[in-house]
């Protein structure tokens, strides 16, 4: 018998209440859900497993992604936004929607796109949000956001950044590396953190400058939609305009979308554990093993009470921090607490999951049945989540300030 799960249960939608959520939040919620089960459904298993290249860029999800006006959710009317009372909420529904089908594309064209470089343009300089934003929310531009260096990226001290912006005639010459940029291969501006004489400057850089070279992207483990590639700078120059903030204040600026993105692999990792949870529980609600149906089963029923409960909690946690910064305009420790819930409830759920599943849960494709599988990706792809934009290490860092003060926790 082949076992193909067609329409697995979404149990959120059967377990989870929305009672809490705003209208406005509900309707966006509705709009990223429609995207997703038309646009990234049926070809979720391609942009999942198709192993990293140039070519493999999705252009076309970029642009589906702006027609269906879901990079105008973060940002105000006057640059072609939604104009939303709690748009980091409504961002982070999104994140959850698209990651439950291709978490790789939402991490590198949602995140990467909105959250990182739409939050810093979003901070920048009238000049450069009025002329960039609109182009990115209307899919005209691919963005690109650069901290990371071959030896500078969970330390972004300025005494470890190896790329210089030298102080010229009207600017600014800029060389070095930057490492893990996700969709430099096809980006147009990169938002681009430098060491300028001993302090951190943020720059919006043209990708098309002579003086820029990527390299091919990455072959990774998991996350293959999200391309990532390293950046080359050969005296590039930059004007003084382009300053993202304000001199000196450079980090600030990439830690402000750091934090928002970090809420966002959140969500993301929300929606991995619950695709997984409802893969595997549709799964063993009809598959049998020694007369009994697997979820028959006194262990699997606990283990997958646990997980929803876990699903429960991390799903509550990232919303309440999203709407608690909506509210207050700062971010609080429920931020990186959501960050190192969500992403480590992706990899436990994923892995069980698979185990509940036996040797369907670790298949790919079954070639003789031409059924595809999604959990051994969703697997992959999770295991980033307790690493990237801060690893998980870190931020239980910044929590354990909130909890004892930097005087004993550094």
């Amino acid at each position: 018998m082949a076992y193909q799960i067609e329409n697995p249960t979404r149990y959120a939608d059967k377990m989870f209440s929305d009672v809490f959520l705003p209208d406005e939040t509900l309707l966006i919620k509705r709009e990223a859900r429609e995207f997703a089960e038309t646009v990234l459904r049926p070809i979720a298993h391609e942009v999942n497993t198709t192993p990293e290249s140039r070519g493999a860029f999705r252009h076309d999800l970029v642009e589906k992604m702006a027609a269906a006006g879901l990079y105008a959710v973060p940002f105000a009317a006057d640059v072609g936004g939604r104009d939303l009372q709690f748009p980091t909420l409504a961002t982070l529904v999104v994140m959850e929607e698209l990651g439950y089908y291709t978490p790789g594309a939402a991490s590198a064209l949602f995140d990467g796109q909105a959250i990182l470089c739409g939050q810093t343009l979003n901070g920048a300089a009238p000049h450069l949000r009025e002329r960039y934003l609109p182009k990115l929310i209307k899919g005209e531009i691919v963005c690109c956001f650069a901290t990371s260096e071959p030896e500078a990226s969970t330390d972004l001290s300025v005494k470890t950044m190896s790329t210089i912006a030298a102080p010229v005639d009207g600017g600014f010459l800029v060389n070095g590396r930057k490492r893990w940029i996700t969709n430099s291969v096809a980006g147009d501006v990169i938002c681009l953190l430098c060491n300028s004489g001993g302090q951190h400057v943020m720059l919006l850089v043209d990708m098309h400058d002579k003086g820029i070279r990527v390299s091919d992207p990455d072959l990774k483990m998991g996350n293959h939609a999200q391309l990532t590639a390293d950046v080359f700078f050969e005296d590039v120059f930059v004007p003084e305009e382009n300053i993202i903030g304000s001199f000196g204040k450079g980090l600030n600026a990439a830690l402000a979308a750091l934090t928002l993105g970090r809420a966002g692999i959140a969500a993301l990792g929300v929606g991995m554990a619950q695709r997984a949870f409802d893969y595997s529980c549709s799964y063993i609600s009809e598959r049998k093993a020694f007369g009994k149906r697997i979820a028959e089963f006194q262990y699997w029923q606990f283990r997958f009470a646990d997980h929803a409960t876990a699903i429960e909690n991390a799903r509550n946690l990232y919303q309440k921090a999203a709407y608690a910064f909506d509210k207050t305009g700062k971010p609080s420790a429920m931020m990186p607490m959501a960050k190192v819930t969500g992403s480590e409830l992706a990899v436990n759920v994923s892995r069980d999951a698979i185990q509940a599943c036996g040797g369907y849960g670790f298949a790919r494709e079954m070639v003789a049945d031409g059924i595809e599988w999604p959990l051994e990706s969703i697997y992959r792809d999770a295991k980033i989540g307790e690493i990237y934009e801060g690893a998980n290490e870190v931020q239980r860092w910044a929590i354990a300030r909130e909890i004892f003060g930097r005087d004993i926790a550094g």
